[in-house]
């Protein structure tokens, strides 16, 4: 009985343990640090995929990013075409709130993205309505950025339904 309680013991937190996300506070003072504002400020060069929960590779896409600042609110326009030749538009408003906190808001996400910043990454947290093979679907973001040399940026980000992850997608990202 002893040893079938530890085993569901162990099983319960493996399971746990895999729900958790990073901390942001993990990356304290690390370089170079990121700055939202500047980053998405100008054109961007951008390359990715979507992993299914299996992690095969479902689709794989190019982005065109311009990023303008008025003050504390910036837009930033992606343009997606995707392997398929399918395209994509989207247009965020990204308003910063504090030295290290953002909100952001486009088309397809559902109230606001939240946005938090410490040394060279930045997690954004939100729902978008997501569409696949002609239905939509309501999936949870946990989105990681983190700025390498040479003004590359690297995006990962965890697609969740049901707090269960369904997919995961990676961005690269240069300065033109």
């Amino acid at each position: 009985m002893k040893l079938l309680t530890t085993i569901i013991t162990l099983g319960v937190i493996m399971v746990l343990s895999g729900c958790t996300s990073p901390s942001l506070s993990h990356y304290d003072n690390t370089k170079p640090e990121l700055d939202i504002k500047e980053y998405f400020d100008g054109p961007i060069q951008a390359w990715g995929i979507v992993q299914d929960w299996r992690g095969n590779v479902t689709r794989k896409f190019d982005i065109e990013m311009v990023g303008s600042w008025e003050g504390d609110v910036g837009k930033l326009e992606e343009d997606f075409v995707y392997d398929d030749g399918k395209t994509q538009r989207r247009v965020w408003t990204i308003k910063k709130l504090s030295d290290n906190s953002y909100e952001g808001t486009a088309s397809d996400i559902k109230g606001k993205a939240d946005g938090k910043t410490n040394g060279n990454a930045v997690q954004w947290k939100y729902q978008m309505n997501l569409e696949v093979d002609g239905k939509t679907y309501l999936v949870t973001f946990d989105d990681w950025m983190f700025l390498m040399k040479d003004e590359v940026l690297i995006n990962r980000s965890y697609l969740k339904k049901f707090g269960i992850k369904v997919a995961e997608l990676t961005i690269v990202m240069k300065k033109k």
